[in-house]
């Protein structure tokens, strides 16, 4: 499984999922055998990962989000996402995960892909030196995963093999993580690429609405205006080469478009009403891909 970044977008993902958590009658850490997510999706994923239920996850956003993204200032956003984090996962590392997973971060003084991975198994290379998680802790992944500069404050981590870098939002490098989670499939576990199947799932695509007059002077001069069209970029361009490059593995990807005026949304959204349409788009979203799923995965 695959869950892309969007911020406060990630909760149609939610919506998603629970139709998927219905549908298998279980819960989806024990249905997936890799759970790859970048920012908002890495805080998903962890959370399926560690064995919750959609509807735990869901109850915990309809708080977290709320409460992270009604700040004005990335400090303060930032020092939210910080106690939500912890306050939900408190000091867990990576081997509390009940499945592998794959948490999507950016290097940025290095400017590549830093993954936290769980299991040595998804090493390329380096597997004597291997610590899962990088030796820290579930919650300083999400936020590192998490960390959408100029939005956030980029995060510094203390790893146990690999310094302390400075990182910021996985979304700069992939915001959808399936080729990630493809390359650890097909070259790390070394499975044969008729016997996977990927369920890629994004955030919804919406009209941006109207900035209010105090952002649109904050960012007049900023590259911030700029940062939700590259994560969109980089979201279309996984998925083009996911076509092109892997059109033998099977998979379905579910990212509906909503063009309505009444859904206009942004990855600050903080709105609960508003939150609670994009839940619901969601599950409307899986009703259309429902006979697919089945057929796919044999649900």
């Amino acid at each position: 499984m695959s869950l892309d970044g969007g911020g406060a977008k990630g909760i149609y993902t939610l919506g998603i999922l629970k139709e998927v958590e219905a549908l298998v009658n279980r819960r989806l850490s024990e249905e997936f055998d890799l759970i790859y997510g970048t920012s908002t999706g890495s805080i998903i994923a962890a959370l399926l990962a560690l064995g919750h239920s959609t509807e735990e996850i869901t109850k915990h956003y309809f708080e977290l989000i709320p409460d992270v993204m009604k700040h004005k200032w990335k400090s303060a956003r930032t020092a939210a996402l910080k106690k939500n984090a912890h306050r939900i996962l408190g000091d867990q590392q990576f081997d509390a995960f009940l499945t592998d997973i794959g948490i999507v971060t950016t290097h940025y003084d290095q400017t590549r892909p830093m993954i936290f991975k769980s299991s040595v198994k998804q090493a390329h290379g380096r597997v004597s030196t291997f610590k899962s998680g990088f030796g820290c802790t579930i919650a300083d992944a999400v936020i590192a995963s998490s960390a959408a500069f100029p939005f956030f404050e980029r995060a510094k981590v203390v790893t146990s093999n690999q310094g302390e870098p400075e990182l910021i939002d996985g979304g700069f490098v992939a915001n959808n993580p399936t080729l990630l989670a493809i390359a650890d499939a097909v070259k790390a576990y070394g499975i044969q690429k008729e016997n996977i199947k990927v369920l890629s799932l994004g955030v919804g695509i919406y009209k941006e609405p109207q900035k209010k007059l105090f952002y649109r002077l904050l960012f007049k001069f900023n590259f911030a205006q700029l940062v939700p069209k590259v994560l969109e970029a980089s979201t279309v361009t996984v998925e083009q080469l996911r076509l092109i490059l892997f059109p033998d593995i099977a998979a379905i990807r579910i990212n509906d478009a909503f063009p309505q005026e009444e859904y206009k949304t942004d990855l600050l959204e903080s709105d609960l009403d508003k939150l609670k349409k994009l839940h619901t788009l969601g599950r409307e979203s899986f009703a259309k891909y429902e006979r697919s799923l089945k057929e796919l995965f044999g649900w």
